[in-house]
C-alpha cells in the first residue's frame, strides 16, 4: 500500500491550519499592507515582523508598517543585486 503525499519531501511541515485561514486572523491594517506587498509574505513572517514592531511601539501601527515596509525594501534590494547584479540599477548602456 503506497503512502498518501511526498512523504521523503526534505520541505518542513506547516501545522493544519490553512494559509487563508492564517491570513483571515490577521489584524486588519497588516491585512491591507499585504494586499499591495511586492513580495509574496507569508502570514506567518508577516505576523512575526508585526510583532515585533508591535512590541517596540505598542498600538503605533505606522511604525509596524513601516517596519515591514522597510523590510521588504531590503529583502528586494538584496534579491535585485543576485538576480541582475551587484551594480543593479546602474544607468551603464
Amino acid at each position: 500500500m503506497s503512502a498518501p503525499g511526498n512523504l521523503r519531501s526534505s520541505l518542513r511541515r506547516r501545522g493544519s491550519t490553512s494559509p487563508m485561514a492564517a491570513y483571515d486572523r490577521l489584524p486588519l491594517d497588516l491585512r491591507r499592507w499585504l494586499a499591495g506587498a511586492a513580495l509574496p509574505w507569508s502570514a506567518h513572517s508577516a505576523l512575526r515582523l508585526w510583532r515585533r514592531a508591535m512590541r517596540d511601539r505598542p498600538a503605533d501601527t505606522a511604525h509596524a508598517l513601516q517596519m515591514l515596509s522597510a523590510a521588504e525594501t531590503r529583502l528586494l534590494g538584496r534579491d535585485a543585486g543576485r538576480i541582475w547584479g551587484r551594480d543593479y540599477p546602474s544607468p551603464k548602456p
